[in-house]
């Protein structure tokens, strides 16, 4: 079974960013199906996650920007709260210093789950009434 699942109450009603949205949830998916695999598998699919929130986490600052998000900075620092957590447990992986688990794919679906409906989706309107859609 998928460890997330897109459903409606996701959507900001930004096209992009809702395609972006759902292929982070088919990446943690992807990379939650790897953990029994090898190394090597469960590193591209890590790699992969973290270089598309990284992109994903640019468009959406990159709107704000350009239409003047009231909440641009506090939005911006959770992203980068973000980053550097998972960008930590990379690097631990990749020097062989840790392993990654169920919890640390579950950390991640339960960060997206909550930050999509209750923060992203108050930038939705913002966005669409300075024409974005």
């Amino acid at each position: 079974m998928a460890l997330m699942i897109w459903e409606d109450k996701y959507s900001v009603n930004v096209n992009e960013v809702d395609g972006q949205h759902q292929e982070i949830f088919r990446l943690v998916n992807a990379l939650d199906d790897s953990l029994l695999e090898d190394r090597a598998i469960i590193a591209e699919r890590l790699n992969a996650l973290v270089a598309y929130v990284v992109e994903h986490f640019n468009t959406e600052e990159k709107y704000m920007q350009e239409t003047n998000y009231p909440e641009y900075e506090a939005h911006k620092k959770m992203h980068d709260d973000l980053v550097t957590q998972v960008a930590a447990i990379q690097a631990k992986f990749n020097a062989g210093e840790t392993e990654i688990t169920g919890e640390i794919t579950a950390f991640v679906r339960d960060w997206l789950y909550k930050h999509i409906p209750n923060i992203d989706k108050e930038y939705g309107p913002h966005l669409n009434e300075k024409g974005i859609k």
